[in-house]
């Protein structure tokens, strides 16, 4: 089986298609659509990804008869940077890439986000494709355009929205990955069910079992369908001036952890502690029930999220990295909440005291 979703601009102009295959084996094919003849396409992967996949992903792309290249980086947060940015663009250069050529994305969040960034400012523009390897990455960075680096342990401050001609991902890397990291990935995934599709997140519970054992149709159809919720709201504001923002859901203190634990977490954790937070200010404002915030962290726990974490000295250092966020509209936050299972709004109301009571029990 195999599923196709076309991402538009906000003319209803399609811009982008999402492929998802059971294999590698359809990627020439849906690269010769996108016109690159007689180019040069870069492969640009990380030492973990690379050994798995490179060779694979060079041999189908060579079928479009491109010359091809493999750039490969050290992998991890610590090196999305602009060193790294800097690098790609030497190899570049070196190899005569132009405006015409292409780089493709191989890997997860990371190398998506900094190729993404390397494509959008190499010689101003630079068409590039995401080959997803992640969990994570399929259902989230992957799609939508956002594309950046960290700068100086400051998360995604140096970025572009730019968009990808192709976003091709393959459901059998799945299999490479350790369980922690695959369910990393979960965080998103439950984020867009209480975000705005409730009836998504019902089913994510009921089938936890056969989406945790792998089964193709199980996640083939849970990916399709976190796809589609991102697909619409970035069609709808894909540069993050309205309903966008509500995708932040649990980033806000998300991210705030993940730079005081040095990125020792994974993302979709750090995002999973900053969503039970944002539940625990929605209930405590009487905006969702107790029954509500139950049924969520009992979700959170069938997919082996963490509750809490060690390691930070005090709430109040979360709260104070938080306001370094690239959310912050005129020194307040832009906090996102939910009145409903399914239903998110902003917020610019949001108290350092509603926070620290948030995070009592989730920072040990």
């Amino acid at each position: 089986m195999s599923r196709l979703i076309t991402v538009h601009n906000t003319a209803d102009e399609p811009i982008y298609d999402i492929v998802i295959e059971k294999d590698f084996s359809r990627l020439a094919e849906a690269v010769e659509k996108l016109g690159i003849k007689n180019r040069r396409i870069c492969i640009i992967t990380e030492s973990h990804v690379g050994p798995l996949y490179a060779d694979a992903v060079k041999a189908e792309l060579e079928k479009t008869g491109n010359s091809i290249y493999v750039y490969t980086f050290e992998a991890g947060e610590a090196n999305k940077n602009l060193n790294t940015v800097q690098d790609v663009y030497e190899f570049l250069i070196r190899n005569k890439f132009d405006r015409k050529d292409m780089l493709a994305a191989l890997g997860g969040g990371v190398t998506g986000d900094l190729v993404g960034f390397a494509a959008a400012t190499y010689l101003r523009g630079i068409s590039f494709i995401q080959i997803p390897t992640s969990l994570l990455a399929q259902v989230d960075s992957s799609i939508g355009g956002k594309t950046g680096v960290d700068f100086r342990g400051y998360k995604n401050m140096v970025g572009a929205f730019y968009q990808p001609k192709l976003v091709y991902m393959n459901m059998s890397v799945h299999k490479s990955l350790d369980k922690r990291q695959f369910n990393s990935g979960f965080g998103e995934i439950i984020k867009h069910g209480l975000i705005k599709d409730s009836a998504y997140y019902r089913w994510l519970r009921d089938n936890v079992d056969a989406i945790k054992a792998l089964d193709y149709d199980a996640l083939e159809y849970m990916i399709a369908g976190s796809c589609n919720i991102k697909r619409e709201v970035v069609e709808k504001d894909p540069t993050e001036k309205g309903d966008r923002a509500l995708l932040n859901f649990g980033h806000t203190l998300g991210h705030a952890i993940e730079k005081l634990m040095n990125f020792s977490l994974y993302h979709g954790e750090c995002v999973a502690l900053g969503m039970l937070a944002a539940l625990k200010i929605s209930n405590a404002r009487g905006l969702i029930s107790d029954e509500d915030i139950d049924d969520a962290v009992d979700m959170l726990k069938l997919y082996d999220f963490p509750m809490s974490v060690t390691g930070i000295e005090e709430a109040s250092d979360v709260v104070a990295v938080s306001k370094s966020d690239k959310k912050m509209d005129a020194g307040k936050i832009k906090f996102v909440l939910i009145d409903s299972i399914g239903h998110a709004f902003l917020d610019t109301t949001v108290t350092d005291a509603e926070m620290l009571e948030a995070l009592n029990g989730i920072i040990e």
